[in-house]
């Protein structure tokens, strides 16, 4: 099939387009500059120029493609808000080409949305929406009663390999600049994870084999909790391992991650696995973290990459 793919040379989306080209999917992605463009065209993947603020060119794409895998987010938390309506205006513009084709479209959504329950959230636990990225998924999961075979991959808040960890690595340069990993409270809280491979393998069977209106979970591991994650990150970066009041988590972590650092987030993929036959294999979070973590040139980045973000 031909499949095109937004956020294509991302973090998660170089790992997507390597496995549909491994499957034996022709792929087309989008592409905002010449530098993508290029990375994308050498990774054997054809190309279509724009953004998600082109709409007409996100239907042209998916009106050509056999299917849409849809990753690319602004992931702005300045402006968290303007980026979600972002995201359901190009959502729509892709589904609308594909009314009454019955061609799939994945979209991307986030464990988080299903938090705080006191209970594991599995595939069919609604959105609670905490923070994340609810309205997106009902948006695109309502395509399904109109000839879309739309279905959501629900991504763990910790994406990881080597190289990234997602919050976990934002967690990491958080500790660094304010020389000391916290948790909050007792730490019993806890993250799915997922690694990066694992993750782009099961949006390639939610494509190829997943039922419209369903959503999968990308879950290898249920739950870490925060303290275990705090206590990794404090021992490779030998700082200081702390219990944090709930008033002290946004002055030490920001607004957004300081709400994160108290999510509560078991999350099973027992149904995902039975329905798709989709097997985690790589690392955990934990081994991502002190790969990434032990080599000094990583943090001394990180801990730039976060000041600059500061500014």
């Amino acid at each position: 099939m031909k499949i095109f793919v937004t956020g294509a040379t991302g973090f998660i989306g170089t790992a997507v387009v390597a496995e549909l080209l491994n499957r034996g999917h022709q792929v087309i992605g989008l592409a905002r500059s010449d530098r993508s463009e290029e990375k994308l065209r050498n990774m054997g993947a054809n190309v279509l120029r724009g953004s998600l603020e082109d709409l007409d060119v996100l239907a042209a794409g998916a009106k050509e493609s056999d299917g849409v895998i849809h990753l690319a987010f602004t992931n702005n938390f300045n402006d968290f808000e303007g980026a979600v309506k972002l995201d359901v205006a190009a959502i729509t513009a892709m589904n609308e080409a594909l009314i009454g084709s019955n061609k799939p479209f994945v979209n991307t959504s986030g464990t988080l949305m299903a938090a705080n329950l006191g209970h594991i959230a599995d595939e069919n636990t609604p959105s609670n929406d905490p923070m994340g990225r609810a309205v997106s998924t009902q948006k695109s999961l309502s395509y399904s009663n109109q000839g879309v075979r739309a279905t959501a991959v629900r991504l763990s808040p910790t994406v990881h390999d080597e190289t990234r960890q997602g919050f976990g690595t934002i967690l990491s340069g958080i500790a660094a600049l304010n020389k000391k990993a916290a948790y909050i409270g007792e730490g019993n809280n806890v993250w799915p994870s997922v690694h990066k491979l694992d993750a782009a393998k099961l949006f390639v069977d939610a494509l190829e084999k997943g039922q419209a209106g369903s959503t999968y979970n990308a879950v290898a591991e249920e739950g870490i909790s925060l303290k275990a994650i705090a206590t990794k990150i404090g021992s490779l970066l030998e700082v200081p391992v702390v219990s944090l009041k709930a008033e002290d988590a946004v002055p030490y972590a920001g607004p957004f991650f300081g709400n994160a650092l108290q999510i509560d987030n078991p999350t099973s993929s027992v149904l995902t696995k039975k329905e798709l036959g989709w097997n985690p294999t790589h690392p955990t979070l934990l081994d991502d973290l002190s790969t990434f973590l032990s080599d000094s040139a990583n943090v001394a980045l990180l801990i730039e990459q976060m000041k600059q973000s500061q500014n």
